[in-house]
């Protein structure tokens, strides 16, 4: 049996999904945008919390929206009208959106013989100006023993429309560079200027496996394909979005056992190059899926 029960850690709450023998594992934390502390799948550790490494430097699992990456100057223009938002990247960019650090609150908790799931949701009712929308966001983790799935819906409850992309920033366990590789399909990469804003598509083909050793990532490609394998020597993971763009981000941060592989439906300054952008019509909602399968 599953089961779902809350606990508070350094003054922040956390909803934990868990499996009867602790296989399977997962821990949500409230108050920081509803992200994933820690996840367990078939008892290998995925994702779990680095030291020195604070949330508020590396965005961990944070679920990204209303704009993925970053967002040049944290300026931007939609429908005829100018934005500026917080600069939060170092005071030159926005990054990682606005619900990173947004207090979300556990809806509908479901315990199961073999899965467990909770909705987490967040009404957005007095925005920034620089982002001046209302929209409701709900995020539904569901855990079974060797799947981790991930289901995000966007609401717009607002009288206007609004731009968006979304994603998710996960940092997933490597304790061995060295004999871990990734394999995706992808025939485009994406060129950043030294802030990491985009300023081209370069032909880049991968369709074979992609080896991790040695390299220092921070990098985004176009997807051919929905899914990207992440093999280490630990376990082999299969991560899929239904999307109908895919965008894949990966970053390995220095002297860290993890990478980031970070499925997204846009990519860095989206709201001005508009790749990837998409606008919600009041009263529209926009749905995506992401999922973690343990590959046995």
């Amino acid at each position: 049996m599953f089961k779902i029960y809350q606990h508070t850690e350094n003054n922040k709450e956390y909803i934990v999904l868990e499996s009867k023998n602790k296989q399977a594992y997962a821990s949500i934390c409230l108050d920081e945008g509803a992200r994933v502390k820690d996840l367990v799948l078939n008892g290998k550790s995925i994702i779990k919390e680095q030291s020195n490494f604070d949330y508020e430097d590396s965005y961990a699992s944070s679920i990204l929206f209303p704009f993925v990456s970053r967002l040049k100057e944290g300026s931007y223009s939609f429908n005829y009208d100018s934005y500026e938002l917080h600069k939060n990247d170092k005071g030159i960019n926005a990054l990682h959106g606005l619900v990173y650090n947004k207090k979300f609150e556990l809806f509908e908790p479901e315990e199961y013989q073999h899965k467990c799931s909770a909705t987490f949701n967040y009404y957005e009712q007095k925005p920034p100006k620089g982002y001046p929308f209302k929209y409701f966001l709900s995020i539904t983790y569901t855990l079974f023993k060797d799947d981790f799935q991930i289901a995000i819906t966007v609401k717009n409850i607002d009288s206007k429309s609004f731009p968006f992309t979304l994603g998710w920033h996960p940092y997933f366990n490597c304790n061995d560079f060295s004999k871990a590789y990734l394999h995706f399909k992808s025939s485009k990469k994406i060129v950043f200027d030294n802030n990491l804003i985009t300023e081209a598509i370069e032909d880049f083909i991968i369709d074979k496996k992609f080896s991790l050793e040695s390299k220092q990532l921070d990098d985004c490609f176009i997807l051919n394909e929905q899914g990207v394998d992440f093999i280490t020597s630990e376990y082999h993971l299969k991560l899929t979005s239904d999307a109908l763009e895919n965008y894949l981000q990966l970053y390995t941060p220095k002297n860290k056992p993890i990478i980031a592989i970070e499925p997204m439906t846009g990519i860095s300054d989206s709201f001005n190059n508009k790749i990837g952008l998409q606008v919600l019509e009041p009263n529209k909602t926009y749905a995506v899926n992401f999922r973690i399968e343990m590959i046995q």
